[in-house]
């Protein structure tokens, strides 16, 4: 570990690709970003590879990052396997690595284990949460794990401000730094030969994007709700539109309540890939959250990275995000949401000053700086191993 430069990592997730979500992505991304940077990456995890690999399959994907599909067949592909730590320790022990960095959300039962599973082969660990504890503080702070984790010198983070101080309350007060999730915000302030120029602009109306799985704990109905009042509030005499990617279970609730509120000028696309994502937001002009339990909000990151303003709920993971009144515009409720929406509609100057911030000034989450502090947290964990 002299130097930390290189370092060999196993990385360790309840979930990663194929299956679609945040964690997954971050993980992903933070496997090959550590990659280009000259580090040897292996993820060990319990999702089934897109091949159908499990039971123990080592596969390589480009960029040398070698996979562990550690899963079980499982009904649904559930990532779960609590037969695992015994393998992964073997593995762990013949496999010369630096550092293990565990990636959590509340209910992880594959990378809680392995967490104790690398302390026990010797490794310093770095453990990062995704999420949102809430409610459930007070039970994991009962529980102790996480407590005797900090204790044996597991280095404790979490995406988020938010996250990090709810981490630190369940770990009866433990460190817990903030490492935010990363972003290509080059790629996504680039503009493709197809994209907008310069997006709609208030001059041709108003288009509001967000990006979410549609499912209830995102707010689908209380954000379609505020778009609703955004439509009373916007003068008459500027068109509004609406687009909200994503896929989930509350698709045909959303539907319903479009089609009797007469909101034809909201389209549901369905999901979209990166790069119809950053599509998407050249040719908008707003981003719209109404997510309370955010971690971190790594649609508003990127949607900030292509340069769109944010309006967001205040409280939330995205408070790392933007800057209010800069960037963005953090409110208290859902009342709040649709008065700043209409807000920037009818005032153009200022959605074009927040634009040209944006263009000028990337986000504090670019990929250099979150792997340094990715490496420092590793650094920390070595140091108190």
């Amino acid at each position: 570990m002299a130097g930390w430069s290189p370092v060999k990592v196993a990385l360790l997730s309840d979930c990663y690709p194929p299956r679609v979500g945040g964690i997954e992505r971050q993980v992903h991304d933070l496997a090959h970003r550590l990659a280009g940077a000259g580090h040897d990456v292996e993820v060990f995890t319990a999702t089934t590879g897109p091949g159908g690999e499990r039971h123990g399959a080592r596969t390589a994907e480009d960029g040398g990052v070698v996979v562990h599909r550690m899963a079980l067949p499982l009904p649904g592909g559930v990532p779960v396997n609590p037969l695992a730590p015994p393998e992964v320790r073997r593995r762990l022990d013949a496999g010369g690595f630096d550092v293990a960095h565990a990636h959590l959300g509340v209910v992880s039962p594959f990378a809680t284990d392995l967490v104790r599973t690398a302390r026990d082969a010797g490794l310093p660990v770095a453990a990062t949460f995704h999420c949102v504890l809430g409610g459930a503080v007070p039970g994991m702070r009962a529980a102790g794990h996480l407590r005797r984790w900090a204790g044996r010198g597991v280095a404790l983070s979490a995406v988020s401000r938010m996250a990090a101080d709810q981490v630190s309350r369940a770990a009866g007060g433990a460190r817990v730094e903030v490492l935010n999730n990363g972003v290509d915000a080059g790629w996504w302030s680039e503009r493709g030969t197809d994209d907008a120029a310069d997006g709609d602009g208030p001059s041709s109306g108003l288009h509001v994007v967000t990006v979410m799985r549609l499912v209830r704990r995102k707010r689908p109905l209380a954000l379609l709700g505020a778009l609703h009042r955004t439509r009373t509030l916007l003068p008459d005499d500027v068109p509004l539109r609406v687009t909200v990617a994503g896929e989930g279970p509350q698709r045909r609730v959303m539907e319903s309540y479009l089609r009797a509120r007469g909101m034809g000028w909201v389209a549901l696309p369905g999901r979209l890939d990166r790069v119809g994502l950053r599509r998407l937001h050249h040719a908008a002009d707003v981003y719209l959250s109404a997510a309370r339990l955010e971690a971190f909000g790594i649609a508003a990151l990127e949607a900030r990275a292509a340069g769109l303003p944010v309006v967001a709920l205040r409280g939330t993971g995205v408070d790392d995000v933007v800057s209010h009144g800069v960037d963005g515009l953090l409110v208290p409720d859902d009342e709040a949401l649709a008065v700043a929406v209409a807000g920037l509609g009818a005032d153009p100057g200022r959605l074009a000053a927040m634009r040209e911030h944006l263009r000028a000034v990337p986000p504090r989450q670019g990929w250099e700086r979150v792997l340094d502090a990715t490496v420092a947290e590793y650094r920390r964990a070595g140091a108190a191993g």
